[in-house]
């Protein structure tokens, strides 16, 4: 059950006129957590008890931390990894696809069991609740730490909220404080951007996986890298857009994942505005602990090293993925003792900055893309091959402006709309959204994060 099937929308059309209903507002939280986990089973049935385990085990947890912080906060945080690291990483020491990889049928049954959709992000929020609220005076009830990690907009692909920021919006809502405007608004952003761009994008950019890829003529693997660069931002701009407008129906306000990231003149500057949850959270959780920038130069560097590759190694175990993490923090690292140097710098100097951050990132997604290392380097020896290869028939250079196009609008013309000059052309803007969204929508795929 997707977000942009019909069936999740008459799921939430169902779950919001119930939820609103007077005889049911006292019971709204569970309302929530029930149809969370009728979301989840719709996916994933044989994983429920995965799902309801990890949420038991860290309350439970959660409960003892208050007499002994020390002690279960670490315990749960374990937990929780341990959980995380079985999943996610079995792949590096067994081979699950056998009949029988350990001879030992309990343990041989869980390593068959596929990834859980969603492992990474409500392991992480499990630990942010195991963080910040173990500093609280008493521990939450039990349900509202069910909704807290299962609220279903954010359970598949975020974003990741911090505890400490959902748990306090955990109060009765009322119908008349919805603001419908602004929830249809991101719901139909969301829809466009992940229908007719990122949808129409993955038809052309499915040809970078391998052996299609062996099918393209050199300037079109160009071509097929900046496309995809467009086509994931759209597709998790897009969930995220949804998940955001998803949440003010039901009276919770997410946090915003991003914020015009292709416009950034430093790496930096672009984690402040990509996946701003993910950062927020490294940031938070890791990088800081790990002393952060407070102990030098080297250990700074350092630190900005290991929080990038273990957040590239966090979407899954592939030296492609930790690869990708640890050249971002290498772009980091190289960058910093410039950033005060350079200071602020003229729109020339900026344009500059910002083509060659957007062209390293976009060179980056490569790896993204392609988890498999071998297939990620063979894409890029073609990218500087020559070849005369005949180009597959789905790759119309034309079109693929067409899809791309709103990427470097919203990226480049967002401040004439937000100052109020477009304001009242807004209904049309929406209205010309929707319609592209229904009438060009591409031949339907998962969100890319799903994976994760």
């Amino acid at each position: 059950m997707t977000f942009t099937s019909l069936q999740f929308g008459l799921f939430v059309a169902i779950v919001f006129g119930a939820y609103y209903l007077p005889p049911l507002r006292r019971f709204q939280v569970q309302l929530l957590v029930l149809a969370s986990l009728v979301f989840y089973s719709s996916g994933q049935p044989a994983l429920l008890p995965l799902l309801l385990l990890a949420v038991l085990g860290t309350h439970l947890c959660l409960v003892l931390a208050f007499d002994n912080r020390a002690i279960w906060m670490p315990a749960g945080i374990v937990f929780n990894l341990a959980l995380l690291a079985f999943f996610k990483y079995k792949f590096l020491l067994v081979d699950a696809s056998t009949a029988y990889p350990i001879g030992f049928a309990p343990l041989d049954f869980l390593l068959r069991l596929p990834l859980p959709i969603g492992i990474s992000f409500f392991v992480f929020h499990n630990i942010s609740l195991l963080v910040d609220l173990t500093r609280e005076k008493r521990p939450p009830p039990l349900r509202d730490v069910f909704l807290y990690i299962i609220f279903f907009p954010q359970l598949v692909s975020g974003p990741i909220t911090r505890a400490g920021q959902f748990m306090p919006q955990i109060v009765p809502k009322q119908l008349a404080n919805v603001d419908f405007a602004e929830a249809a608004k991101w719901i139909l952003t969301g829809f466009f951007f992940k229908l007719y761009v990122a949808n129409n994008l993955n038809e052309m950019t499915s040809y970078m996986d391998y052996p299609l890829y062996e099918t393209v003529a050199t300037q079109d693997r160009w071509l097929l890298v900046f496309l995809y660069s467009y086509q994931i931002y759209a597709d998790f701009f897009g969930y995220s857009a949804i998940a955001l407008g998803l949440g003010l129906l039901f009276g919770y306000r997410l946090p915003v994942n991003f914020d015009l990231p292709y416009i950034s003149a430093s790496f930096s500057e672009f984690w402040t505005r990509w996946h701003i949850s993910l950062s927020s959270w490294l940031r938070t959780y890791l990088y800081i602990p790990l002393g952060g920038n407070r102990k030098g130069p080297a250990r700074t560097c350092l630190n900005l090293m290991i929080v990038m590759t273990l957040g590239g190694l966090w979407h899954g175990a592939s030296l492609s993925y930790a690869l990708w993490g640890m050249l971002h923090g290498l772009l980091l690292v190289v960058e910093r003792p410039f950033l005060k140097v350079l200071g602020e710098a003229g729109p020339v100097v900026r344009g500059a900055r910002m083509g060659v951050v957007f062209f390293c990132v976009t060179m980056l997604w490569i790896f993204f893309k392609l988890p498999n290392f071998d297939h990620a380097l063979g894409y890029l020896a073609g990218m500087f091959t020559p070849t005369d290869n005949p180009n597959p028939t789905k790759l119309f250079r034309n079109m693929a402006l067409l899809y791309a196009l709103p990427v470097l609008i919203q990226h480049l013309g967002l401040g004439a709309l937000a100052s109020g000059r477009l304001r009242r052309w807004e209904p049309y803007l929406y209205g010309a959204l929707a319609a592209l969204a229904y009438l060009e929508a591409g031949p339907e795929a998962a969100f890319i994060y799903f994976q994760f």
